[in-house]
């Protein structure tokens, strides 16, 4: 199959969202065997949120809302056979590991980088906003971490996050998880097989409807 004829799935995501690590941890494997290329586009929550009047995550502004998420993310991990800690701080300062990632996303190992990072806070309760903690989710993704922050600083890299976080709220996209294909917005973890077979046909199946978000 040449390159241009391969679906692709744009896939926006931020490290303080809870529901993407759900996301994070399956994504590469549900791309694959939908035959769907990824982009993935790491942003940042806040300057999204400031612009809905928020300033702070959702799930503190609307305590009743936080709780369900909690429960709702420890069932759902445990579906997926994921740990998740609950204690983890909200928000999360995840601007650091956004830059990192942007320069991890250059090399083929960057989405390993991805899930370790989100792994770290969610499945461990490490705090990402800790350089040594992300010292160690480089070295397991196979990074020199040095070399990757270096390159995170560069000044023909630095300025990606802060682009695909403007490219995303041009297209629409309010929260994280998010997926785009073929002009179409879809957000949350329970939205990903439906954004897949959107890539894939622009229409979705309706044996996804129900998957866990």
């Amino acid at each position: 199959m040449s390159n241009e004829t391969v679906p692709k799935l744009t896939f926006w995501f931020e490290f303080a969202s809870t529901y993407t690590y759900l996301t994070l941890q399956r994504i590469e494997d549900a791309a694959k065997s939908a035959g769907v290329e990824l982009e993935w586009r790491p942003i940042l929550l806040g300057p999204i949120f400031g612009a809905q009047g928020w300033d702070t995550s959702p799930f503190k502004i609307y305590p009743a809302k936080g709780a369900f998420m909690f429960r709702d993310l420890e069932r759902r991990a445990a579906a997926y056979g994921l740990p998740f800690k609950r204690e983890g701080i909200l928000p999360v300062n995840s601007v650091m590991a956004a830059r990192l990632a942007v320069a991890a996303l250059e090399q083929s190992q960057g989405p390993a980088f991805c899930r370790r990072v989100s792994f770290a806070h969610w499945g461990e309760g490490r705090d990402i906003s800790n350089a040594d903690v992300l010292e160690d989710c480089a070295r397991a993704a196979g990074f020199d971490p040095q070399a990757l922050s270096a390159r995170a600083s560069d000044p023909a890299v630095k300025p990606r996050l802060r682009q695909n976080t403007e490219d995303a709220q041009s297209l629409g996209v309010f929260g994280a998880p998010s997926f785009t294909a073929r002009g179409e917005l879809f957000w949350g973890d329970d939205q990903l097989e439906d954004a897949l077979a959107w890539a894939r046909t622009g229409a979705m199946s309706p044996r996804n409807r129900s998957q866990p978000r």
